[in-house]
């Protein structure tokens, strides 16, 4: 830890402070003992510095927050602090007198506490850094609507693990569960289950690790609680022909008038594995049709790199700009942007029969086509914005031109399927089938140096496709696709729309996957 030489605190002086390597304190020229120390996160707190037991050499040095700057002002702080430095000077202990005071604190007092001054990430790249606001507004409900009601009556310092224990059964059981009206239109829905509990819990562990890093309480009585602490991870996805029945659903409530805002904003969800409000609140600022790149500003994990598949990318060129607003899906009315579609997708869901399904759900279907469509997971991250892939995202020269391939290989077959025009083979019928892989060392002689990578993948996806069906919806100006038209590989017919086409396999391109294919078979 480092300490600047003292200068007059100011507003100024202290928006200037920039974080550095370690936390540093800057003191106050004019109140001897007032400062404010600067995190290596940014985070600016202001301190006071005294010593105990009315002063002296020997007395030992304390220490003691003041508050946050932003939630205080200089002003507000420096009245603050003389106030604490004036009790220090006459034998007082301003710090040992909060910690006292703070032990005798009830659950209901912590969470005001939390609320207030520890609702920061506490892991992780953005450690440090506050909660988003909404977030936030979901965190102290759920801290209000299920721990005050439960143990708010109970002191900090006797919450032990089996309360703890109890308290998780008691939410899981539904005790904690309500829905009343609250106002004129208004209602407070509570939902208990095991999913709320494991929330909740989570939710808890932090305030008290919050308590426990503020001296309020020695330990954390959650973490030795025996509770189920890990999240059932859910493995649901749509297949290929669920997508289909998707599609058809939005088709059809797009001829009953249904609000296009939602059904779009619903194909961007399946066709770029977005989280619901990376579409929903999506602005044209954000939106890179030149490079087929989403620039989300303020993602789940902050700034965030997406490709486009060019089928969402053609959806977007489709849509047009409104007036006096950035939002892509503006609201019906006021300058928010749209957010009917939690009114119109149990519509969606009802009409696909896909009971039980989410949006959220349509993230872990692009996940899924990925991963089984053999994309690697590096470029399954890049598609979906996992956080743990953000420094590669530095390189954007390298990371995102392959990662927008991926995007479109995935994209062709999530396309056809949304516009119900592909369905899943069984698995029989897929073996007899001779189906085309990428090439061997065998095989490459053939597709390889006749054919650049990414037209022998779309190759072999159209070599993939049933007799029977129409092919591929896709983009018209798709490169690849174009590329293998050109060459007499692939053909193409009309699409819904000028942007739109549907891709077969020629006869010459199925001759030329199956010698590759009986290459492969000698080798």
């Amino acid at each position: 830890m480092t300490e600047d030489k003292s200068i007059k605190l100011t507003k100024t002086v202290v928006d200037a402070a920039e974080a550095r390597a370690e936390r540093y304190e800057i003191w106050d020229s004019e109140l001897s003992g007032f400062g404010v120390r600067i995190a290596k996160t940014g985070r600016k707190t202001f301190i006071i510095r005294y010593r105990a037991e009315g002063g002296g050499r020997s007395a030992p040095r304390r220490f003691m927050t003041v508050g946050r700057f932003g939630t205080l002002t200089i002003e507000q702080a420096r009245k603050k602090a003389k106030e604490l430095l004036a009790a220090a000077t006459v034998g007082e202990d301003p710090a040992n007198k909060r910690k006292a005071k703070r032990a005798e604190m009830k659950m209901s007092g912590l969470i005001d506490c939390y609320e207030e001054e520890g609702c920061f990430i506490q892991r992780g790249k953005r450690q440090g850094q506050p909660m988003k606001p909404l977030t936030k507004k979901y965190t102290v409900a759920r801290l209000r609507h299920h721990v005050v009601p439960l143990l708010g009556h109970k002191r900090v310092t006797e919450v032990n693990a089996a309360d703890i224990e109890r308290f998780f059964r008691d939410v899981e059981a539904g005790k904690t569960a309500k829905n009343e009206k609250t106002g004129p239109r208004t209602r407070i829905i509570v939902k208990g289950g095991n999913g709320a509990a494991r929330k909740v819990f989570r939710d808890l562990s932090a305030v008290f690790s919050f308590a426990k890093r503020h001296e309020i309480v020695a330990a954390n009585p959650c973490e030795k609680a025996v509770v189920n602490k890990s999240d059932n991870k859910r493995t649901r996805f749509l297949t290929l022909e669920e997508v289909a029945r998707l599609g058809a659903a939005c088709d059809a409530l797009e001829t009953e008038g249904v609000n296009i805002k939602a059904l779009n904003i619903t194909r961007l969800w399946v066709l770029t594995g977005c989280r619901r409000n990376e579409i929903a609140e999506l602005k044209w600022d954000e939106v890179d049709l030149e490079h087929d790149l989403l620039v989300l500003n303020d993602s789940k994990t902050g700034k965030s790199i997406r490709p486009l598949c060019l089928a969402a990318a053609t959806l977007l060129k489709g849509i047009e700009k409104v007036a006096g607003t950035d939002y892509v899906f503006p609201a019906d009315e006021g300058d928010s942007y749209f957010q009917g579609t939690k009114n119109i997708w149990p519509k969606i869901v009802k009409k696909a029969e896909l009971p039980g399904v989410t949006p959220h759900t349509l993230r872990h279907t692009v996940g899924a086509t990925a991963t089984s469509n053999g994309e690697a997971l590096a470029l399954t991250g890049a598609i979906l914005g996992h956080a743990n892939l953000r420094s590669t995202m530095i390189y954007a020269h390298v990371q995102h031109d392959p990662s927008v391939k991926a995007a479109n290989r995935v994209g062709r077959r999530i396309a056809s399927a949304l516009a119900g025009e592909i369905k899943p083979t069984t698995r029989k019928r897929r073996k007899a089938e001779p189906v085309a892989t990428a090439p061997t060392k065998a095989g490459s002689a053939i597709g390889g140096r006749l054919l650049p990578d990414e037209e022998w993948a779309a190759l072999t996806e159209l070599a993939i496709l049933p007799v029977k069906e129409p092919g591929f919806l896709a983009s018209a100006s798709d490169p690849a696709l174009t590329m293998l038209l050109k060459r007499g590989f692939a053909s193409a017919e009309s699409g819904p729309s000028p942007l739109l086409a549907w891709w077969r396999i020629s006869p010459a391109g199925a001759a030329l996957v199956g010698m590759q294919a009986g290459h492969r078979e000698a080798a």
